[in-house]
């Protein structure tokens, strides 16, 4: 692997994989819900979103390109043994339910595109697609086609945005205004905890490898990388946000708000307008699934060597047997949960599981990277230190109400 050389355009790339692979449906619906609801308002939370993600994201950075291993690695050597366990633990957990999500919102997004066959068969069809894309492909492949993917998602979705921004004063005051209206606490934390991804945060680390990204001199490659993916991503946040104010959809949930959203896109922009929304969404999914199945595998992989002690494998991660298996498991076993409801309890496990994520980073890279005898140079500054503790306490309180809205169903 050879360092590339340090050029503007030879600086992007890992961080729009990483920003494209948190943008899933979830995200989107928590987006077009806040729109819906509270309209232009809220503007102002993609933006602290999209800030405390890119903040996180610059800990997991710091911390590879200071030590020269990766963060999993960094927290299972160095911090108490059971860190390791429970991430481990965790990962297989979401990683089941949030594969089956994914290629459920795949399905949805397909079948609104070309009725011929059911959602399930859909997801399973987008489902094998990324499977055999991954298994077969490399990283260059990967990366051109999601670079090409969220374009087209940019692109389009923001073309559906702007024709239904008429309020340029309202959009203004929505940036830059913070409020919270009555019962929208709970709906700003979501939207706010969607922007730019959760547990594939930690992929950024594995997609710089592939690029021969190294040492502390390239900190600044990924911080220009990584700000301009996520100021991307916090735009299509926004343009969510504006399409669902200004198309005021009918209301709904889950996926039928999305498909509503476009119904609507169709009776105002007519029917290309609703067109260039809904393959906009489907690209958004189809990237968040493609990242899932590409970068998840190598957490596990990680997590699986460092508990074990194992060596490192002497070719690519790529092709040891834990990423293989564990991009079966993605792939596979998930549509099961598209023909049988899961149990309860194991959705409220997720659920608790999975916002406790962000704390649980926010709080290791506030300990890791304070050691200057670790990071050296690119230990947290006083600034850094400020947005990760702001972000604790608040993906904290996402934690305590997402936890106690689980357990209330129970």
């Amino acid at each position: 692997m050879h360092p590339t050389p340090r050029t503007w355009r030879n600086s992007l790339g890992p961080g729009f994989l990483v920003a494209a692979t948190g943008v899933g449906a979830g995200d989107l619906i928590a987006a077009s819900v806040a729109g819906h609801r509270f309209g232009l308002g809220v503007l102002w939370v993609v933006v602290l979103g999209a800030l405390f993600k890119w903040v996180l994201n610059d800990g997991i950075s710091r911390w590879q390109l200071a030590t020269g291993t990766t963060l999993i690695e960094g927290w299972t050597h160095r911090l108490p043994r059971f860190v390791g366990w429970y991430f481990l633990g965790f990962l297989v957990l979401w990683s089941f339910l949030v594969a089956a999500a994914l290629a459920s919102a795949c399905g949805v997004a397909a079948r609104s595109l070309w009725p011929v066959l059911p959602v399930p068969a859909w997801a399973a069809v987008h489902a094998l697609a990324g499977f055999a894309l991954v298994w077969l492909g490399r990283y260059r492949l990967f990366e051109r086609i999601m670079a090409w993917l969220m374009g087209a998602m940019f692109v389009l979705v923001i073309g559906c945005a702007v024709p239904l921004l008429d309020d340029w004063s309202g959009f203004a005051a929505g940036l830059f205004v913070p409020t919270v209206p009555e019962g929208s606490a709970k709906f700003l934390l979501g939207v706010m905890g969607g922007v730019g991804g959760s547990v594939t945060l930690l992929c950024y680390g594995y997609w710089i490898r592939e690029r021969g990204w190294s040492g502390a001199a390239d900190h600044r490659r990924s911080l220009l990388d990584l700000g301009v993916a996520y100021g991307l991503s916090g735009i299509f946040g926004l343009a969510m946000i504006i399409i669902a104010a200004g198309a005021d959809p009918a209301d709904a949930s889950g996926n039928a708000l999305i498909l509503a959203l476009g119904a609507r896109l169709g009776e105002i922009l007519g029917p290309f307008g609703k067109l260039c929304f809904l393959v906009g969404f489907w690209c958004a999914v189809f990237t968040s699934l493609l990242g899932v199945w590409q970068g998840v595998p190598y957490l596990f992989a990680d997590s699986f060597r460092q508990i074990r002690r194992q060596p490192a494998p002497s070719g690519p991660i790529t092709r040891t047997p834990a990423y293989r298996w564990f991009l079966a498991y993605l792939a596979l076993p998930p549509l099961l949960l598209l023909t049988y409801q899961s149990p309860l309890a194991i959705v409220v496990m997720y659920a608790i599981a999975g916002s406790f994520f962000m704390p649980f980073l926010a709080t290791v890279l506030l300990v890791m990277n304070n050691r200057r005898d670790w990071v050296g140079a690119l230990k947290n500054g006083p600034v850094m230190n400020s947005l990760l503790i702001l972000s604790l306490v608040l993906f904290a309180v996402l934690f305590v109400v997402e936890a106690a809205e689980s357990l209330a169903r129970l």
